[in-house]
């Protein structure tokens, strides 16, 4: 964070282009209490990394695991109430569909793909297929690609790394990896694809509907810095995501509010699931994800 001549503070923001934040990123939704400077990557995801080792923005979005790992390794960041990524995921476990039927059950023993073991798409679909599918995780061998964003974390046994520059979805689809866990822009078009969990938009819909939870990938995130120094920017932030959230014209219906108590639930879950999946080293309260200003927006 600088200062102009005019002391009016410049923030560096790590936000990409989403339903929920396109008129911020527009010029449709703006302030005079900073200036702010759009200057990550896109996909957001690859700024990740120089947020929290770097201190490279001062605000932005970020993978709730990724946030969930930053709070326990002591990261000067707090979390605002504030979805940015919502996905139900149960249709991103896929398999190849040549050689027959594969069972969520039937991947124990064998090899699944996922970018990074600390992914967010990852923790939320390991945790559908152990609690609604009766998968032992632990009998998997989870086959990554890359470490997650943050240096001090290991992933723990179970996990191997795949050769850099490989690709996950054709090795699923070659039959090396017996099923692959994967977003959207990974998907391969393959007419032999098929969800691991059957009728996988069904089941998720149900899911929702028993559960009341939409699984968060992104939310908003500031440097406690930034925080303590002028809270009065931060809550003019989320003013500025809920007027760029009224404008939104693709809303996922499924899309959460805003605030600590109405996203409680999901944020509780995933704690549980992370730490179930040897992604947090400790358990965490939902409370300390957030501060006086933050848990109060």
């Amino acid at each position: 964070m600088s200062t102009n001549r005019t002391e009016k503070p410049a923030l560096r923001v790590n936000l990409d282009v989403h339903p929920v934040t396109r008129a911020m990123r527009d010029g449709r939704v703006t302030t005079d209490l900073a200036t702010l400077d759009y200057c990550g990557p896109s996909p957001a995801h690859n700024g990740f990394k120089a947020m929290l080792q770097d201190n490279a923005y001062d605000a932005g979005e970020l993978a709730i695991v990724t946030f969930l790992q930053a709070k326990a390794y002591g990261k000067p960041f707090v979390l605002l109430p504030v979805p940015i990524l919502v996905r139900l995921q149960h249709h991103c476990a896929v398999y190849n569909g040549r050689d027959g039927v594969l069972e969520p059950k039937d991947i124990e023993g064998k090899r699944v793909g996922v970018r990074s073991y600390a992914q967010t798409t990852g923790l939320w679909i390991r945790g559908i297929l152990q609690h609604e599918y009766g998968v032992d995780l632990d009998r998997v061998t989870w086959t990554t690609l890359e470490d997650g964003h943050l240096a001090e974390y290991p992933d723990p046994p179970g996990c191997e790394r795949l050769p850099h520059g490989a690709s996950i979805a054709q090795r699923m689809l070659d039959g090396e990896l017996a099923a692959a866990l994967l977003g959207a822009p990974d998907m391969p078009k393959d007419p032999d694809v098929r969800t691991l969990i059957p009728d996988a938009h069904a089941a998720a819909k149900d899911w929702f509907a028993r559960e009341g939870v939409v699984p968060i990938n992104h939310m908003f995130v500031v440097h406690q810095d930034l925080s303590k120094r002028h809270p009065e920017i931060v809550r003019e932030l989320h003013r500025m995501l809920a007027e760029s959230r009224e404008l939104a014209q693709d809303l996922p219906s499924i899309f959460p509010p805003f605030g600590l108590e109405e996203n409680r639930k999901c944020l509780q879950l995933a704690i549980d699931w992370a730490l179930d999946q040897k992604i947090l080293a400790r358990r965490l309260s939902v409370d300390e994800l957030f501060d006086d200003v933050t848990a109060n927006l």
